[in-house]
């Protein structure tokens, strides 16, 4: 149910808020990393290269509507502190119709164009039309993907954060479920495994609609879906767009990223897919964190607490420096057998644990910077947080061509390329959220 998060002992609120959406989170994640392992060990290889390649770009997709969603979130988190109801109905359907017809128009788009995207990817040839396919069927799901989202945003905005989590459970489990049947059962590679994740989609956000017809009254619009407010759909595309391109510019350099590991060939390709997987097992917890920050603190923005805000960052920080502690002691034991969940193939193993060694201590400096940018967002200020974001990601990928190209570093340069950018946006953050925190 809702919560007001205005009232109370900051570290409880902050703790029970962050752990349904670090669990929601790893539950997309365990059936994103399912579908790896699953055409990874009974199809082969390539498949899971194909994977690999093609999910970047549905993620991407996925993330720019996440942004807008999020975007959203602060928007009616702040009006929900404020009381402003009748304001906060009007933002949700103006918010939901948007959104809707922009999912679906991207859609349409990447079906279309998934062909010349895979190739300017410089996607091998060998893999290229099995990843075109899975690409176009997850795309599929991607309206669906929205709406869950937007929900999921909304509830959260307003102290709700364990309702989206049952939901996407009952989805994961029926995903993996589907996995195994078409995937194994019926041997339809990584066309059953799409298809299973678009079901799991399409489940998660019809479970969600039917929750908040029964039980959150002011958003069982009715007919009131159908307003549209376009004075409040300004203030959404200011918040939402922004936090969209932040989202989007983070995946954009995953992609350049991708393109780069692409030319060295299959066994580099796998070994990324599946570093990819266990690397957002490592960070998007951080993230939540952070998201977790925001929620907190444009509530109590919204109510006019204003040492409220400043407790709500100094407990996150705390939370998000333990994390990465302990992240980074995990990956640093546990590289070798995390990989072997994914492929049994010698080199790539060899590949993605000398990776997840080197990057292993490296997540102590997201940790900092997606607590601040989690402090940014609750206060309304997104540019900050969509710069320091392009300043990261145009480092990051700066400064992995140098390494892959001119000093021939294989896949070892990517955590060097990565802790790059990460201390590039932590230098830009910190001289702003100094002066804002010393007034």
């Amino acid at each position: 149910m809702t919560k007001d998060m205005t009232k109370g002992a900051m570290l409880p609120i902050l703790i029970r808020f962050t752990i349904p959406l670090i669990l929601g989170n790893l539950l997309q994640l365990t059936y994103n990393a399912v579908d790896g392992i699953i055409v990874g060990q009974y199809v082969g290889k390539e498949a899971l290269a194909a994977v690999g390649t093609g999910n970047p770009l549905a993620t991407l997709m996925i993330l720019f509507l996440q942004g807008i969603c999020l975007g959203a979130g602060i928007l009616v988190g702040t009006l929900y502190g404020a009381k402003d109801y009748e304001t906060l109905k009007r933002q949700i359907s103006t918010a939901m119709i948007a959104g809707i017809a922009f999912s679906l128009m991207l859609t349409v788009a990447v079906l279309a164009a998934a062909p010349a995207l895979l190739t300017l990817l410089q996607v091998d040839t060998a893999i290229r039309a099995e990843a075109v396919r899975y690409l176009r069927i997850i795309m599929c799901g991607l309206v669906f993907n929205f709406i869950y989202n937007f929900f999921a945003s909304a509830l959260r905005a307003m102290g709700d954060s364990r309702s989206p989590l049952y939901f996407l459970g009952i989805s994961a489990v029926v995903n993996i479920i589907g996995d195994l049947f078409l995937v194994i059962v019926f041997s339809l590679g990584t066309t059953g495994c799409a298809v299973s994740t678009v079901f799991g989609e399409a489940l998660s956000c019809l479970l969600c609609w039917i929750y908040i017809r029964r039980k959150i009254p002011f958003m069982n619009l009715g007919k009131e879906w159908f307003r549209f407010d376009h004075d409040l759909l300004k203030q959404t595309v200011q918040y939402g767009f922004v936090s969209a391109l932040q989202q989007s510019t983070v995946q954009i350099g995953k992609l350049s990223i991708q393109g780069t590991v692409n030319t060295m060939g299959v066994t580099a390709t796998a070994a990324f897919a599946a570093i990819n997987r266990i690397d957002d097992y490592a960070y998007i917890p951080e993230q939540n964190i952070g998201h977790a920050m925001t929620s907190v603190m444009a509530q109590n923005r919204g109510a006019g607490e204003t040492k409220r805000v400043k407790e709500a960052f100094r407990v996150g920080m705390y939370v998000e420096l333990a994390y990465g502690c302990i992240t980074g002691i995990l990956l640093l034991f546990f590289a070798n057998p995390l990989m072997r969940l994914f492929t049994q193939d010698r080199m790539t193993v060899l590949a993605g644990e000398q990776y997840l060694h080197l990057i292993a201590f490296m997540y102590i400096v997201p940790a900092v910077t997606n607590g601040v940018q989690g402090y940014f967002r609750g206060m309304g200020d997104l540019k900050i947080t969509l710069w320091s974001s392009l300043i990261n990601m145009g480092i990051r990928v700066a400064v992995c061509f140098a390494l892959v190209f001119g000093c021939k570093m294989g896949i070892t340069a990517l955590p060097w390329a990565y802790l790059a950018g990460w201390i590039a946006m932590m230098l830009y953050e910190l001289p702003f959220l100094w002066r804002r925190l010393v007034k």
